[in-house]
């Protein structure tokens, strides 16, 4: 809200403007002025109200009701009782204040601005934001006319209007002002100012507003400590900062740290507010909320009403501050199975927030959702169904509003949050399996929110190499290389920087990369917006329609499984959870299937097996994998029938799963259904037909490491038939080895014989091998049309909370420890390719999250012929965070990518194999699993045919003709 040392403006102008005699009423006017103000901004509001009163008094009798100094002491005024929460006297007084200062000074003047604000701040506590906005608007433009772009009232002005935002729902639309107006504040005004300590508060309550809890708290302790330290212990301002602290101490069930500053806020503000102020109420009303949690019902319901009777009587009965508070009890009665007293209060506060708030506001979704439980908890779901629906589909439109201004990491947070909602239809369908409505609305959620991440990010990546200009590609240009700064910072040991330096050196860069990141996201949403999604309500039938006609589509759903409504008088952690597994099927026809596989312990124990069955190339592997056919595919054949082709999206860990070589007890999975891997069932739906395929083919394999040393470790290094594509993570991160593994990486000869054989089938590849299988050469290409890389790949596997459910991540990290790895799961993925040097790791090591910045679109096929190439971190909903990731954010239509350390010889003879069929004019997918049909002649153990998985189209290849005149480079 506008600041109060905006009112100088105010008297600075009256003495510029007037020559008014100075006489002894006049100088008693002024420092009863003077002194209310300092009162005021000390937060003292009841004993500043007398000292403005008497000055309003003596200027209007030396002056007149219609003079700058009167509309001085009217504006001070006003402002006092809006905080006092006396709304209708505000507005006299502001109004009147207004006028004078625009029938003296013109439209222009900063005073007007001031006075804009103030009347903003009053609409906002209203309510009416659509009031606020203009308002707030055009005080900034003045102030930034006359101030110049990083006065300290422009950044108040900047919060003020990102203010009106957040309270909208538009959170990208705050966040870079909210950003901008603490950079000028830190910059004009130091670290320390008050000021500061509001700006670091609001925006900190929008990262709450999403979710982002980790990102807010560190914001509001800053906020504290700075507001505590100039202001004083008893201030009104400090009340604010305790109460937001407590918050979020709230949100993280932190509730012995929370309470005693709820109680320290409610004491100030009703000390220098009164009894009856809202933000007494909005104290009470949170303290309430940590009582229900702490199953103090009594004590709750005491709270809530005292808050909803002050919010009621100080700003009327309408307000959109009043819904909480009926929201709130209803939830408290809902807890305790009263559903006939919860439903009215939940329709109110509905109804207020329709009739208040932006059409897509993710409180209204809120309100919606809370009704449809009262329906369901009477076992009325035909009641409840049409409210989810409504709810799903107001979230969904708020999601599209917002995630054209945020970076990858945000929006990974925001579905994070909104996650629960998710999950809940989920719940919803496996209580009501049967129900053909349940069974649609939980598609839409899956089809629209799995893998949305890299679809967003993706679709940014697109139009900033096709659709923007010069200046944004540069950009672009500048995330790429920053991107590859924070690779090599991550890769490298801290070298002359302390520990501490360097991490705080590798948050700056990521701070730096998600802010620029966030920044194209925001320029190129007016392109992306010409590519959304069908809403909701048409989403699955789009999706069948696509699919053909001997076709089904399978939608794995890793989730948390909740009761739809808690048992009445059970405490706040009683409530149970369990991840299961869900499989939503579509049909050509239209038809929606739910199949619950059960809890996920069960069937990630079943993966883990099967993995460590093939990976060590056991025998008794066939009994592994018909008991993980058992588990997540017998129970959909009764529905799948005849089906043939299935679109197989899956989640969880079951994205790590080789479905083809899945046993049934008589036939191996691929011997009966060709199977295509999505990210999503929306994959399906033709979005991107105006990028024309590229013919080029690009093939890297074989780089020189480097000499293999002369030990014994290194007997079998050069034997294709025993050597593997991968490199142990140690080797990677300085801090997980020592010197003793600190060498090269085996030579790869089956991959040189992969290159050639490729080369021999298509001519007029470019072939780089040896030295010239650099990292430089591969992030410098043009977009081709296949990209072929055969080489060591590594994968360091994190824990990070969310990450996977039931069983911990296994992949190829070894001994590693996740917690020394580097956070973001693209920087602990990669290739190794040419070195110049025996360890020169920033030439030889590219990082999946250097790959995502690639120009891929346009690219038909990728193909990662190494080891490890699909794994990574999962996340459930968004997929697996690595290589796989990388090269679909980066434009590729399919990826061809492995699920364990495959052999150099075999799969030298597997890609020679796809190729061939490739060319024959085989689809992309048709062709892998036609080589790998051939190769399980030779080799009947899947760790040999069935490493590798093709995602995304199953096209064939458009325009690769064989040509002459591209020779290898050696």
């Amino acid at each position: 809200m506008a600041s109060a040392a905006l009112i100088i403006w105010g008297c600075a102008a009256c003495t510029t403007l007037e020559n008014t005699p100075v006489d002894a009423g006049l100088v008693e006017a002024e420092q009863a002025f003077d002194e209310g103000r300092r009162l005021e901004e000390a937060g003292r509001y009841v004993d500043a109200m007398p000292l403005i009163e008497r000055a309003l008094k003596l200027r209007e009798a030396a002056h007149g009701e219609s003079h700058l100094e009167v509309a001085s002491c009217l504006h001070l005024l006003g402002v006092i009782h809006l905080k006092r929460g006396d709304h209708g006297r505000a507005e006299q007084y502001l109004q009147r204040a207004f006028a004078i200062r625009e029938a003296a000074l013109g439209g222009g003047h900063p005073d007007n601005a001031a006075s804009m604000s103030s009347l903003a701040d009053l609409h906002m506590s209203l309510g009416r934001f659509e009031r606020a906005e203009p308002l707030y608007g055009r005080a900034l433009a003045i102030r930034e006319s006359v101030l110049g772009k990083n006065h300290p009232d422009v950044a108040a002005a900047l919060n003020d209007l990102a203010e009106v935002y957040a309270s909208m729902g538009h959170y990208a639309r705050a966040e870079p002002l909210y950003a901008r107006a603490l950079e000028i504040q830190e910059s004009v005004l130091g670290k320390s100012h008050p000021d500061i300590a509001n700006s670091l508060s609001s925006l900190a309550r929008l990262y709450v507003r999403q979710g982002d809890y980790a990102r807010a708290e560190p914001l509001f302790e800053r906020a504290h400590a700075i507001s505590e330290a100039a202001l004083g212990e008893n201030h009104p301002d400090v009340a604010r900062s305790l109460h937001n602290l407590a918050n979020i101490y709230l949100e993280q069930e932190k509730s012995d740290k929370a309470e005693p500053l709820y109680e320290r806020a409610i004491a100030i503000r009703r000390a220098s507010l009164g009894e009856n102020h809202p933000l007494v109420a909005s104290s009470l009303n949170n303290l309430a909320i940590l009582y229900k949690w702490k199953d103090d019902y009594v004590r709750a319901r005491q709270l809530y009403e005292r808050a909803l009777e002050i919010r009621e009587l100080s700003l009327g009965k309408n307000h959109p501050d009043v819904a909480p508070s009926l929201q709130n009890l209803a939830n408290l009665s809902m807890r305790l199975g009263d559903y006939t007293r919860a439903e009215p209060l939940y329709e109110r506060a509905l109804e207020i927030r329709e009739a208040t708030l932006s059409q897509n506001h993710p409180d209204i979704a809120q309100s919606l959702n809370d009704l449809a439980r009262v329906h369901l908890a009477k076992r009325n779901l035909a009641e409840a169904l049409p409210l989810l629906e409504r709810a799903f589909a107001l979230q969904e439109g708020h999601l599209r509003q917002e995630s054209f201004g945020f970076s990858e990491a945000r929006l990974s947070s925001v579905l994070d949050h909104l996650r629960s909602g998710e999950e809940y239809l989920y719940a919803l369908v496996r209580a009501y399996p049967n129900n053909a409505h349940a069974q649609r609305l939980a598609l839409s959620a899956a089809l629209l929110r799995k893998g949305r991440s890299v679809e967003e990010v993706a679709h940014t990546s697109r139009i900033i190499y096709r659709g923007l200009g010069q200046a944004d590609r540069e950009a672009y240009e500048r995330l790429r290389t920053l991107r590859t700064q924070l690779a090599e910072l991550s890769l490298a040991r801290p070298g002359s920087l302390s520990s501490g330096d360097h991490q705080q050196r590798i948050q700056e860069l990521t701070r730096q990369g998600d802010a620029l990141e966030a920044d194209l996201a925001r320029r190129s949403a007016p392109l992306r917006a010409l590519f959304e999604l069908p809403p909701p309500g048409v989403l699955v039938e789009r999706v069948a329609k696509a699919l053909p006609g001997d076709g089904a589509l399978v939608e794995f759903v890793s989730y948390e499984d909740s009761p739809l409504v808690p048992r009445p008088g059970s405490s706040h952690t009683e409530t149970p959870s369990e991840p299961r597994y869900l499989a939503l099927l579509l049909f050509a026809d239209g038809r929606t299937e739910a199949i619950d596989l059960g809890p996920a312990a069960p069937i990630d124990r079943a993966v883990q097996r099967l993995h460590e069955a093939i990976e060590h190339r056991y025998v008794s592997y066939q009994s592994r994998a018909r008991a993980l056919h058992a588990l997540v595919f017998r129970p959909l054949m009764p529905s799948i029938g005849k089906v043939r082709r299935l679109f197989l999206s899956p989640d969880g860990q079951l994205a790590l799963v080789p479905f083809a070589a899945l046993h049934d007890g008589r036939q191996f999975l691929a011997d009966g259904i060709d199977i295509t891997y999505l990210t999503s069932g929306k994959d399906l739906l033709p979005r991107f037909e105006g990028i024309s395929p590229v013919q080029s083919v690009v093939v890297l394999a074989d780089p020189a490491f480097g000499p293999v040393p002369d030990s014994s470790s290194a007997k079998n290094e050069g034997d294709p038939s025993t050597t593997e594509r991968s490199a142990f993570i140690e080797r990677f991160f300085p801090i997980l080895r020592s010197e003793a593994v600190d060498r090269p990486w085996p030579p790869l000869p089956g991959t040189r014989q992969e290159a050639e054989a490729i080369q021999r089938m298509l001519p007029q590849a470019q072939v780089l091998m040896g030295p010239a299988a650099t990292k430089a050469a591969l992030l410098r290409l043009a977009t081709p049309g296949v990209l072929h890389i055969a080489t060591h790949g590594f994968v360091g596997e994190g824990n990070a909370p969310n990450v996977t459910r039931a069983v911990h991540s296994f992949g190829a990290a070894g001994e590693a420890s996740p917690s020394h790895l580097p956070a973001d799961p693209l920087l602990r993925s990669g290739l190794v390719l040419a070195s110049s040097a025996r360890f020169r790791r920033e030439d030889s090591l590219v990082t999946a999250l250097e790959l995502a910045g690639l120009d891929l679109w346009g690219t038909q096929l990728v193909v990662l012929s190494a080891c490890d190439t699909g794994r990574g971190d999962i996340k459930p909903g968004q997929g697996v965070y690595g290589l796989r990731r990388a090269l679909m954010v980066a434009g590729a239509q399919t990826l061809v990518t492995s699920l364990w350390k495959v052999n150099d010889k075999t799969t030298h003879q597997l890609m020679e194999n796809y190729y061939g069929h490739l060319l024959a004019g085989q689809g992309r997918g048709a062709a892998l699993r036609s080589a790998m049909r051939e190769l399980r002649q030779k080799k009947p153990h899947p760790y040999y045919w069935a490493p590798f998985i093709a995602i995304g189209q199953d096209k064939p290849l458009q325009g690769l003709v064989p040509s002459a005149g591209v020779r290898s480079t050696p």
